[in-house]
């Protein structure tokens, strides 16, 4: 008994060490709000066949962080799937890898209060970061929480434009 005791003290030791190590390997990355949502775009993103950071991925969520895709069913109905950030890796992962993805923010809007902020992250889709035209464009609802320390993503809820829904001007780039 006081064996496996003492084992289970021991892993859990190790898994404080790798989680110290993480942060301070990460913190960079969340230190700002840009550098945070620039994070974002690029862990995701990759030519094919390029491995993703999914470490990196995680660090970005709080914990119980949602990722919420919306959009119409076969009936025409909008709706929505709850992700952890795990689910999604589970669920999207493979195909980033096999058929190359390029996610890139073209417009921000940004609306703060003490330690939260909303953010409507507009962003173009492509298959490769050679491609000149998006495959899709859409817009994500990011909430994120700056703890003093960092930021944090605590949910991402997002829509793709289609020719009934298309990107409102605002949220567009000026040109």
């Amino acid at each position: 008994m006081k064996k496996s005791f003492l084992t289970i003290l021991f892993l859990l030791a190790i898994i404080a060490i790798q989680a110290q190590e993480n942060n301070e390997k990460y913190l960079d990355k969340v230190k700002t709000l840009d550098s945070t949502l620039e994070t974002l775009y690029a862990v995701i993103s990759g030519e094919k066949g390029e491995e993703r950071n999914w470490e990196l991925f995680r660090f970005l969520f709080k914990p119980n962080a949602r990722l919420i895709p919306s959009g119409k069913n076969k009936d025409g109905i909008y709706g929505l799937r709850y992700l952890s950030p795990d689910d999604y890796i589970k669920s999207s992962g493979k195909w980033l890898i096999e058929n190359g993805f390029f996610e890139k923010e073209i417009h921000r809007a940004t609306n703060t209060f003490g330690n939260i902020t909303q953010v409507f992250s507009t962003y173009e889709s492509f298959k490769s970061k050679s491609d000149t035209d998006p495959f899709m464009r859409g817009i994500n609802s990011i909430q994120l929480l700056d703890d003093s320390n960092r930021w944090w993503v605590v949910n991402i809820y997002w829509t793709q434009e289609t020719e009934q829904n298309p990107i409102p001007k605002e949220y567009l780039p000026k040109h």
